[in-house]
């Protein structure tokens, strides 16, 4: 009788740059970027790390590339849109790109080497304003407050101790319960009549923000 025949073992997929980056940023997503290195990363796909020097040539280009492809999922302002409704879409995509990937929110703006992604997004917001009547002064300010805001707000949003409207209720009740009323009223009134309201959500202040730099850029274009 024949020895039964092994099973043929499964193909590996073979290694490549896009696999190698989303590879990092999945890992970075679940471990933090303080904790990705070339050897935990080829841990990961389960590969030496040297061989990941053939795809990428270094820790920086390596960034590079994790922070083009959050870039890539951001969606570009479209031909013909109003640039209001193309930068609040803009900054919507962001924001929920930005809280998969919170540990891109320091890197957006540091890269010397940006991807072809990152200059077709830069590239797209600047002709939508331009498109709609921003000189190239209007434009830079513009993009300069808006940026601000949605990593400001991305931060801030990151670094919370709550994620959902529910833990936002209990943290405010728990400390409400130890702060003295009277010492701080403002707090006291704040956290009754607005934070733990039915359906508070603090994303929403992200929405009222957005709002206002928004109409302020339009009251500023149209004036100057």
């Amino acid at each position: 009788m024949a020895p039964p025949t092994k099973p043929a073992a499964e193909p590996r997929t073979p290694l490549s740059r896009e696999r190698v980056l989303r590879a990092a940023v999945a890992f970075a997503d679940e471990n933090g970027i303080g904790s990705l290195s070339m050897r935990k990363l080829g841990e990961a796909l389960g590969v030496e790390a040297m061989s990941l020097y053939n795809h990428v040539a270094n820790k920086d280009e390596l960034l590079d590339g994790m922070v083009d492809i959050v870039f890539s999922e951001i969606d570009l302002p479209s031909g013909g849109t109003d640039w209001k409704k193309a930068m609040r879409q803009r900054a919507v995509s962001a924001r929920q790109a930005l809280s998969r990937h919170s540990w891109a929110i320091g890197l957006m703006e540091s890269r010397t080497s940006p991807g072809p992604a990152t200059l077709r997004h830069h590239d797209a917001v600047l002709g939508s304003l331009r498109g709609d009547g921003f000189s190239v002064e209007m434009a830079a300010h513009a993009f300069s407050v808006l940026d601000s805001y949605i990593y400001g707000f991305a931060l801030q949003e990151a670094s919370l101790p709550f994620e959902t409207g529910e833990g936002t209720a209990e943290l405010a009740q728990a400390i409400l319960m130890q702060m003295p009323p009277d010492e701080y009223p403002h707090l006291t009134e704040l956290t009754v009549e607005h934070v733990l309201q039915p359906g508070y959500d603090y994303g929403d202040e992200y929405d009222f923000g957005l709002d206002l730099i928004l109409d302020g850029l339009e009251r500023t274009r149209d004036t100057t």
